[in-house]
């Protein structure tokens, strides 16, 4: 791609200039979006194949959630926690309804969602399972991704996220993931819980085994242990289940959630229980000053009924078929492995993706790479069959041109 002389240069040099360098972006300025498309600062349209990590599975600037967010915003935007508003209760019960759980509490990003399960998972094992106090052990994954607070990166096990970052937070154990043995091995009489996503996206797109992620959760009935999930990227549709854990008839006991819980219009997450778990928080435990926001609130009732209404879930599983069996049609002696669930692809190189995802960017496709080999796919659930064959004709002319 070509911006030496455009407007998309003069913005970039911008961000080089007065933003820290801890993201290597594409050179894609995007001014514009609608739908799966995406304008930049010169004009130029771009499919959209990243979906802001997922946060955008109800396509960009959904008119719908648009108008809740113009309404609320008219009328008050945030009163913190110190009182009550009209909007996080209703938004409460429809969360709490649609994913299956008595209650919630509700954040703002998706590590802050992350923490909070962490810090009640401990609560129970000292509270409930009699755990030694500070002994604590929450098992977790190799290609882990929840995020990048300090307690986040000491249960990470890739040495760029915790490089010069030290100390680290005690009480993880890490594992591989996919290997059910291992965790069996793994678990003590201070374990309280295990922290999972059902699909690592960060990770390279690494869909487990046939039946771990039932075994898992077998395992923590069988040892008391609490199963965690992190749903942060998986779920709300983006699997072709509403859950990714959903397609292993799985319900966890903590399930996290953020990104397209607000449709890309508002950071807003949260953390799911039943009443015997979440009631071990009380006044004080925890908090966050934006947390259930009137305004992320109101955004978020509108992005679940868009996710609900439109029946996106089906859609990403539909459109996903479609997607995998083009991709896979496509002979290339560059392409090792294609693998995912719903629209969520991950292909697999011989070659470093960076070159693909250039090339696709070249041709008015932005995916990234992630894990150096693997290019991730993951198009707003609204795609439709268009977007798909356009999709596919420049995935084909891509890899002729590498």
């Amino acid at each position: 791609m070509h911006v030496e002389n455009s407007l998309s240069r003069t913005y970039i040099e911008l961000d080089e200039r007065y933003g820290a360098r801890n993201y290597k972006p594409l050179d894609l300025v995007v001014d514009h979006a609608k739908g799966v498309w995406l304008w930049d600062a010169d004009g130029k349209r771009y499919l959209d194949c990243i979906s802001a990590y997922s946060a955008v599975n109800q396509g960009h600037c959904h008119p719908r959630i648009e108008a809740a967010l113009v309404e609320q915003a008219s009328k008050v935007t945030l009163t913190s926690r110190a009182m009550r508003n009209t909007q996080m209760g209703p938004f409460l019960e429809k969360l709490t309804g649609l994913c299956g759980f008595d209650l919630a509490l509700p954040m703002n990003t998706g590590v802050e969602a992350v923490e909070t399960a962490i810090k009640l998972a401990r609560r129970w094992g000292y509270e409930v399972k009699g755990i030694p106090d500070n002994a604590a052990e929450i098992i977790v994954f190799t290609n882990n991704f929840h995020g990048r607070t300090t307690s986040i990166i000491s249960a990470s096990s890739e040495p760029a996220y915790r490089k010069q970052f030290g100390p680290f937070t005690p009480g993880f154990v890490i594992v591989p993931y996919g290997d059910a043995d291992a965790l069996e091995r793994a678990i003590s009489p201070n374990t309280c819980a295990i922290l999972i996503e059902p699909i690592q996206g960060e990770g390279g797109v690494i869909v487990p085994p046939e039946g771990y992620l039932k075994r898992a959760w077998a395992m923590c009935k069988e040892h008391n242990v609490l199963f965690i999930a992190d749903e942060i990227q998986t779920g709300f549709g983006r699997t072709g289940d509403l859950f990714a854990c959903d397609y292993d008839s799985i319900k966890p006991d903590i399930l996290v959630v953020g990104k397209a819980l607000a449709g890309g219009y508002y950071p807003v997450s949260a953390a799911l229980a039943n009443e015997p778990l979440m009631r071990l928080f009380t006044p004080g435990d925890h908090g966050s000053t934006f947390g259930g926001n009137p305004l992320g609130s109101a955004v978020a009732i509108a992005a679940l009924d868009v996710l609900v209404e439109e029946n996106l879930t089906a859609r990403a599983r539909y459109a996903g078929a479609k997607l995998m069996q083009g991709l896979r049609a496509v002979s290339s002696p560059l392409v090792r492995d294609i693998r995912g669930r719903g629209l969520l692809i991950g292909i697999q190189l011989t070659v470093p993706a960076k070159k693909l995802s250039q090339a696709l960017l070249d041709r008015g496709v932005a995916a990234k790479d992630t894990h150096d080999h693997v290019l991730r796919i993951a198009p707003p659930l609204v795609i439709d069959d268009d977007a798909i064959d356009f999709l596919l004709e420049k995935y084909r002319e891509a890899l002729t041109a590498l």
